[in-house]
Protein backbone atom coordinates (compact mmCIF):
# COMPACT_ATOMS: atom_id res chain seq x y z
CA UNK A 1 0.00 0.00 0.00
CA UNK A 2 2.65 2.07 1.10
CA UNK A 3 4.22 2.11 -2.67
CA UNK A 4 1.26 2.63 -4.18
CA UNK A 5 1.16 6.03 -2.51
CA UNK A 6 4.23 6.73 -3.45
CA UNK A 7 3.40 5.90 -6.95
CA UNK A 8 0.49 8.37 -6.66
CA UNK A 9 2.81 10.80 -5.57
CA UNK A 10 5.47 10.77 -8.25
CA UNK A 11 2.31 10.74 -10.70
CA UNK A 12 0.90 13.87 -10.01
CA UNK A 13 4.05 15.46 -9.21
CA UNK A 14 4.75 14.88 -13.04
CA UNK A 15 1.16 16.01 -13.99
CA UNK A 16 1.58 19.21 -12.51
CA UNK A 17 4.68 19.80 -13.84
CA UNK A 18 3.34 19.38 -17.18
CA UNK A 19 0.37 21.39 -16.62
CA UNK A 20 2.80 24.14 -15.27
CA UNK A 21 5.23 24.21 -18.21
CA UNK A 22 1.68 24.50 -20.31
CA UNK A 23 0.03 27.52 -18.11
CA UNK A 24 3.15 29.00 -17.41
CA UNK A 25 4.45 28.60 -20.96
CA UNK A 26 4.71 32.46 -22.08
CA UNK A 27 7.23 32.87 -18.70
CA UNK A 28 9.65 29.72 -19.72
CA UNK A 29 9.50 29.55 -23.80
CA UNK A 30 12.52 31.30 -24.78
CA UNK A 31 11.11 32.66 -28.19
CA UNK A 32 7.96 33.49 -29.29
CA UNK A 33 6.62 30.58 -30.96
CA UNK A 34 4.91 32.58 -33.73
CA UNK A 35 8.07 34.53 -34.47
CA UNK A 36 9.83 33.21 -37.68
CA UNK A 37 13.81 33.21 -38.13
CA UNK A 38 14.37 32.51 -41.83
CA UNK A 39 18.09 32.10 -41.21
CA UNK A 40 17.48 29.03 -39.15
CA UNK A 41 15.13 26.78 -40.85
CA UNK A 42 15.48 23.13 -40.27
CA UNK A 43 18.15 23.82 -37.69
CA UNK A 44 19.23 20.13 -35.90
CA UNK A 45 18.75 20.65 -31.49
CA UNK A 46 21.72 22.86 -30.45
CA UNK A 47 22.65 25.28 -27.69
CA UNK A 48 20.32 27.99 -29.00
CA UNK A 49 17.54 26.06 -30.08
CA UNK A 50 17.44 22.67 -27.85
CA UNK A 51 14.06 20.99 -29.17
CA UNK A 52 15.55 22.52 -32.83
CA UNK A 53 13.54 24.73 -35.54
CA UNK A 54 10.59 24.01 -37.57
CA UNK A 55 10.42 24.70 -41.63
CA UNK A 56 10.02 28.63 -41.15
CA UNK A 57 12.99 28.90 -38.13
CA UNK A 58 10.27 28.88 -35.50
CA UNK A 59 11.43 27.12 -32.14
CA UNK A 60 10.13 23.83 -31.07
CA UNK A 61 10.60 23.96 -27.56
CA UNK A 62 8.54 27.20 -27.47
CA UNK A 63 6.22 26.06 -29.20
CA UNK A 64 5.51 22.62 -27.49
CA UNK A 65 5.73 24.76 -24.27
CA UNK A 66 2.71 26.72 -25.57
CA UNK A 67 0.84 23.84 -27.06
CA UNK A 68 0.35 22.37 -24.12
CA UNK A 69 -2.32 25.28 -23.38
CA UNK A 70 -4.49 24.03 -26.37
CA UNK A 71 -3.59 20.12 -26.07
CA UNK A 72 -4.02 19.43 -22.18
CA UNK A 73 -6.14 22.35 -21.20
CA UNK A 74 -8.23 21.58 -23.94
CA UNK A 75 -8.18 17.45 -22.73
CA UNK A 76 -8.51 18.35 -19.19
CA UNK A 77 -11.80 20.52 -20.58
CA UNK A 78 -13.56 17.82 -22.38
CA UNK A 79 -13.06 15.82 -20.21
CA UNK A 80 -14.57 17.69 -17.41
CA UNK A 81 -17.97 18.15 -19.59
CA UNK A 82 -18.01 14.92 -20.32
CA UNK A 83 -17.74 13.61 -17.05
CA UNK A 84 -19.67 16.29 -15.57
CA UNK A 85 -22.54 15.68 -18.17
CA UNK A 86 -22.79 11.98 -18.12
CA UNK A 87 -22.43 11.41 -14.58
CA UNK A 88 -25.47 13.94 -13.98
CA UNK A 89 -27.92 11.87 -16.70
CA UNK A 90 -26.85 8.27 -15.59
CA UNK A 91 -27.02 9.05 -11.87
CA UNK A 92 -30.47 10.84 -12.09
CA UNK A 93 -31.55 8.12 -14.66
CA UNK A 94 -30.85 5.15 -12.68
CA UNK A 95 -32.18 7.09 -9.78
CA UNK A 96 -35.26 8.26 -11.30
CA UNK A 97 -35.88 4.81 -13.16
CA UNK A 98 -38.89 4.47 -15.25
CA UNK A 99 -39.70 6.37 -18.39
CA UNK A 100 -36.79 9.37 -18.05
CA UNK A 101 -34.38 6.33 -17.68
CA UNK A 102 -35.62 4.80 -20.64
CA UNK A 103 -35.14 7.78 -23.05
CA UNK A 104 -32.19 8.82 -21.52
CA UNK A 105 -30.36 5.08 -22.56
CA UNK A 106 -32.27 4.22 -25.86
CA UNK A 107 -30.95 7.95 -27.13
CA UNK A 108 -27.65 7.52 -25.51
CA UNK A 109 -27.33 3.71 -27.01
CA UNK A 110 -28.22 5.77 -30.41
CA UNK A 111 -24.98 7.70 -29.79
CA UNK A 112 -22.53 5.12 -29.03
CA UNK A 113 -23.87 2.76 -32.13
CA UNK A 114 -21.37 5.21 -34.10
CA UNK A 115 -18.12 4.54 -34.03
CA UNK A 116 -16.81 7.96 -31.38
CA UNK A 117 -14.31 9.11 -33.43
CA UNK A 118 -15.10 9.21 -36.40
CA UNK A 119 -18.69 10.85 -35.06
CA UNK A 120 -16.62 13.31 -33.68
CA UNK A 121 -15.12 13.73 -37.50
CA UNK A 122 -18.17 14.18 -39.06
CA UNK A 123 -19.32 16.82 -36.52
CA UNK A 124 -16.58 18.99 -36.89
CA UNK A 125 -16.85 18.87 -40.64
CA UNK A 126 -20.06 19.95 -40.42
CA UNK A 127 -20.25 22.84 -37.90
CA UNK A 128 -16.82 24.13 -39.22
CA UNK A 129 -13.02 23.52 -37.95
CA UNK A 130 -11.79 25.32 -34.54
CA UNK A 131 -11.23 24.87 -31.09
CA UNK A 132 -14.38 25.24 -29.89
CA UNK A 133 -16.40 23.27 -32.36
CA UNK A 134 -13.47 20.88 -31.69
CA UNK A 135 -14.59 20.82 -28.01
CA UNK A 136 -18.76 20.62 -28.60
CA UNK A 137 -18.13 17.59 -31.21
CA UNK A 138 -15.84 16.15 -28.39
CA UNK A 139 -18.74 16.64 -25.89
CA UNK A 140 -21.65 15.38 -27.52
CA UNK A 141 -20.01 12.37 -28.36
CA UNK A 142 -18.44 11.56 -25.13
CA UNK A 143 -20.89 11.66 -22.08
CA UNK A 144 -22.65 8.50 -23.03
CA UNK A 145 -19.83 6.35 -21.51
CA UNK A 146 -19.96 8.06 -18.24
CA UNK A 147 -23.78 8.18 -18.56
CA UNK A 148 -24.29 4.52 -18.55
CA UNK A 149 -21.26 3.69 -16.19
CA UNK A 150 -22.78 6.20 -13.45
CA UNK A 151 -26.28 4.67 -14.04
CA UNK A 152 -24.91 1.00 -13.59
CA UNK A 153 -23.12 2.02 -10.33
CA UNK A 154 -26.60 3.61 -8.93
CA UNK A 155 -28.19 0.78 -9.87
CA UNK A 156 -26.28 -0.93 -7.56
CA UNK A 157 -26.48 1.01 -4.71
CA UNK A 158 -29.83 2.59 -4.37
CA UNK A 159 -31.29 -0.24 -2.61
CA UNK A 160 -28.49 -0.87 -0.04
CA UNK A 161 -29.48 -0.50 3.45
CA UNK A 162 -28.47 3.10 4.29
CA UNK A 163 -30.11 4.44 1.63
CA UNK A 164 -33.25 2.87 3.18
CA UNK A 165 -32.46 3.99 6.49
CA UNK A 166 -32.23 7.53 4.61
CA UNK A 167 -35.54 7.18 3.28
CA UNK A 168 -37.17 6.08 6.73
CA UNK A 169 -35.47 9.43 8.51
CA UNK A 170 -37.60 11.78 5.78
CA UNK A 171 -34.59 12.72 3.90
CA UNK A 172 -35.61 13.69 0.63
CA UNK A 173 -34.82 12.52 -2.97
CA UNK A 174 -32.24 15.30 -3.78
CA UNK A 175 -30.34 14.70 -0.35
CA UNK A 176 -30.18 10.97 -0.94
CA UNK A 177 -28.37 11.79 -4.50
CA UNK A 178 -26.33 14.58 -2.98
CA UNK A 179 -25.03 13.03 0.17
CA UNK A 180 -25.36 8.91 -0.44
CA UNK A 181 -25.57 8.38 -3.82
CA UNK A 182 -22.57 10.32 -5.55
CA UNK A 183 -20.48 10.38 -2.79
CA UNK A 184 -20.49 6.12 -3.23
CA UNK A 185 -20.36 6.36 -7.01
CA UNK A 186 -18.00 9.27 -7.73
CA UNK A 187 -14.63 7.67 -6.27
CA UNK A 188 -15.44 4.71 -8.61
CA UNK A 189 -15.81 7.21 -11.72
CA UNK A 190 -11.93 8.77 -10.85
CA UNK A 191 -10.15 6.27 -12.75
CA UNK A 192 -12.15 6.65 -16.14
CA UNK A 193 -12.02 10.18 -15.64
CA UNK A 194 -8.15 10.34 -15.18
CA UNK A 195 -7.58 7.55 -17.44
CA UNK A 196 -9.76 9.36 -20.57
CA UNK A 197 -7.99 12.56 -20.22
CA UNK A 198 -5.77 10.25 -22.20
CA UNK A 199 -8.06 9.22 -24.05
CA UNK A 200 -9.33 12.92 -24.84
CA UNK A 201 -5.34 13.80 -25.70
CA UNK A 202 -5.01 11.32 -28.22
CA UNK A 203 -8.09 12.78 -29.79
CA UNK A 204 -7.21 15.95 -29.98
CA UNK A 205 -3.98 15.20 -31.28
CA UNK A 206 -5.85 12.97 -34.47
CA UNK A 207 -7.81 15.39 -34.97
CA UNK A 208 -5.27 18.65 -35.16
CA UNK A 209 -2.82 15.82 -37.13
CA UNK A 210 -6.32 15.51 -39.98
CA UNK A 211 -6.22 19.39 -39.82
CA UNK A 212 -9.48 19.72 -37.98
CA UNK A 213 -8.21 21.28 -34.63
CA UNK A 214 -6.62 24.63 -33.84
CA UNK A 215 -5.88 26.87 -37.09
CA UNK A 216 -2.57 27.18 -38.07
CA UNK A 217 -0.14 29.11 -36.99
CA UNK A 218 -1.43 27.84 -33.72
CA UNK A 219 1.06 25.55 -31.86
CA UNK A 220 -0.91 22.65 -30.95
CA UNK A 221 1.35 19.47 -30.49
CA UNK A 222 -1.50 17.25 -32.76
CA UNK A 223 -0.73 20.10 -35.76
CA UNK A 224 3.14 20.07 -35.33
CA UNK A 225 2.96 16.46 -36.27
CA UNK A 226 1.46 17.14 -39.43
CA UNK A 227 3.58 19.68 -40.32
CA UNK A 228 6.37 17.53 -39.44
CA UNK A 229 5.45 14.37 -41.90
CA UNK A 230 6.49 16.24 -44.40
CA UNK A 231 10.24 16.22 -43.32
CA UNK A 232 10.57 12.98 -41.24
CA UNK A 233 14.15 12.60 -43.26
CA UNK A 234 15.00 15.81 -43.60
CA UNK A 235 14.34 17.22 -39.75
CA UNK A 236 13.04 13.92 -37.77
CA UNK A 237 12.80 16.44 -34.69
CA UNK A 238 9.74 17.59 -36.13
CA UNK A 239 7.84 14.57 -35.32
CA UNK A 240 10.27 13.09 -32.37
CA UNK A 241 9.41 15.88 -30.07
CA UNK A 242 5.71 16.77 -30.43
CA UNK A 243 4.76 12.96 -29.97
CA UNK A 244 7.56 12.26 -26.96
CA UNK A 245 5.56 15.13 -25.19
CA UNK A 246 1.83 13.78 -25.77
CA UNK A 247 3.14 9.52 -25.31
CA UNK A 248 4.45 11.10 -22.28
CA UNK A 249 1.48 12.71 -21.54
CA UNK A 250 -1.35 10.23 -22.29
CA UNK A 251 1.27 7.61 -20.40
CA UNK A 252 1.43 9.77 -16.74
CA UNK A 253 -2.19 10.36 -16.90
CA UNK A 254 -3.44 6.58 -17.93
CA UNK A 255 -0.86 5.30 -14.66
CA UNK A 256 -2.16 7.87 -13.00
CA UNK A 257 -6.16 6.37 -13.07
CA UNK A 258 -4.29 3.11 -12.55
CA UNK A 259 -3.48 4.27 -9.67
CA UNK A 260 -6.06 5.28 -8.02
CA UNK A 261 -7.68 1.94 -8.79
CA UNK A 262 -5.20 0.45 -6.60
CA UNK A 263 -5.58 2.74 -3.77
CA UNK A 264 -9.06 2.38 -3.82
CA UNK A 265 -8.80 -1.62 -3.78
CA UNK A 266 -5.95 -1.84 -1.61
CA UNK A 267 -3.45 -4.60 -1.99
CA UNK A 268 0.15 -5.72 -2.20
CA UNK A 269 1.26 -3.44 -5.52
CA UNK A 270 4.17 -3.81 -7.53
CA UNK A 271 6.24 -1.22 -9.31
Amino acid sequence: MKKAWIRFAILVALALLFLSFALFASVLAPFDPLESHYADMLQAPNATYIFGTDQLGRDLFSRILYGGKSSLLIAFAVTAIISSVGILIGTIAGFTGGIFDNLLMRFSDMLMAFPGYIFTIALVSFIGVGLPNMILAMSLTGWTFYARISRSLVLSVKNNVYIEQARLGGASNWKILLHYIIPNVLPSLLVNIFQDIGGELLTISGLSLLGLGSPPPTPEWGFMLSEGKDYMYSAPWMLIFPGMVILISVVIFNLLGDCIQDLMNPKENVW
